[in-house]
């Protein structure tokens, strides 16, 4: 099988397990980024891109990141933090008057990058339209009532969190989310970063499916008969009809063209593994010319937040919250080390920075896992013996 990209000397190991994913752990379309000191040491793709046609994954090819979006929009707010036009600790009102009502009065807006704010899922059915054209997904949250007090518990917000953070920063910036992190990043950091992909990139698109695993779990259902919690967690990756219930169902959910075009920032950016390592590596390092974050900014996002059993039932183990990154967590979502902080995405993406290492990571992949996901992993391991 043919591998694209380049490896830097000394990063060959890296190649190494690239190789062995496809050959051993079953991959079938994938790339590998790795930037250190702000130099990309590590560029690699192979496979397929699409199994309908047998388009290749080749140095262009773009795909949908998942929940590694969040961690794009965390790095967003937490700009606007840094540069004093965001208050993590002011009332959600204060920027987002209509919010303050159904109990959401005292809600602070760290609640909403940190899990804690009790909106998961919405009593409201919404469409794919509804999604499409955003002010009805606010307009839902508005109404909605918390499932728990603000900041008595956690839960993961499977795409509202995308919402409830978007919505605080067009509220700022007076951008959609979109364009806001399109300028943000900029076209020499990420220039194949969208939220919202523009006209003439959809045929780069990866075509992303499921692949069956003896053991996996049983999907999770949204009917009476099912848990109380069971359903909270289905209409949280549904929004009660906008999505099929595991995000991707053969060419719906977010293997459709409109979602693409869309802004749905808790899963909907599209990228380049290329990208975002060097998204991640900008916030620890300054990465051609840009530092996104300052030290100071991602130590204080990096204060475990929310951990442990949750407020809405979920099979642990969990992982570490910071201030909306997901930090290392040894038994269910490890990075490099104690100091590592990014987010992964549905079905084996990963993106993530470690400050001590000066170092960003980009993985993406088309054939989705359930569990027992061993490739990324052993990218991880490789990453970790090579760097120390």
């Amino acid at each position: 099988m043919e591998i694209g990209g380049a490896v830097d000397e000394g990063f060959g190991p890296l190649a190494d397990e690239f190789v062995r994913n496809f050959s051993e752990r079953g991959e079938t379309g994938a790339a590998f980024s790795l930037v250190v000191d702000g130099r990309t040491v590590v560029d690699l793709w192979a496979g397929i891109a699409d199994a309908r046609t047998g388009r290749p994954w080749d140095a262009e090819t773009l795909s949908v990141i998942f929940s590694c979006s969040k961690g794009l929009m965390t790095i967003g707010a937490l700009r606007l933090a840094q540069d004093g036009r965001l208050d993590l600790d002011a009332l959600v009102s204060d920027y987002w008057p209509e919010f303050a009502r159904q109990g959401k009065e005292e809600m602070r807006v760290s609640s909403l990058l940190d899990h804690r704010a009790g909106l998961v899922a919405l009593d409201r059915d919404l469409s794919l339209q509804d999604v499409v054209d955003w002010q009805p997904v606010i307009r839902a949250i508005e109404q909605q009532r918390p499932l728990w007090a603000p900041d008595i518990g956690y839960a993961y917000h499977t795409l509202m969190h995308g919402w409830l953070v978007g919505e605080i920063v067009r509220r700022v910036t007076g951008m959609m989310p979109g364009d806001y992190l399109h300028e943000l990043f900029g076209r020499s950091l990420a220039p194949d970063t969208w939220l919202g992909i523009p006209d003439g990139l959809e045929d780069r698109v990866t075509h992303l499916y499921w692949a069956s695993q003896p053991g996996d779990p049983a999907p999770l259902r949204d009917d009476e008969s099912a848990p109380r919690a069971e359903r909270i967690r289905a209409r949280s990756a549904t929004l009660g009809g906008a999505f099929p219930i595991e995000l991707v169902d053969g060419d719906a959910g977010f293997n459709d063209p409109r979602i693409h075009r869309a802004q749905v920032p808790g899963a909907g950016v599209i990228s380049t593994a290329r990208d975002l390592a060097r998204i991640w590596s900008a916030t620890v390092v300054e990465t051609d010319g840009i530092r996104l974050l300052e030290r100071e900014t991602t130590d204080a996002a990096s204060i475990v937040r929310s951990a442990g059993v949750p407020a809405i039932e979920a099979p642990g183990p969990w992982p570490s919250w910071g201030t909306g990154f997901i930090l290392h967590s040894p038994r269910v979502r490890p990075l490099l080390s104690d100091r590592s902080f990014g987010h992964d995405g549905a079905g084996g993406q990963l993106a993530f920075a470690d400050p001590d290492a000066r170092m960003g990571l980009g993985y993406l992949t088309n054939r989705l896992l359930r569990r027992d996901d061993g490739r990324s992993l052993a990218m991880l391991d490789a990453t970790r013996r090579i760097l120390g």
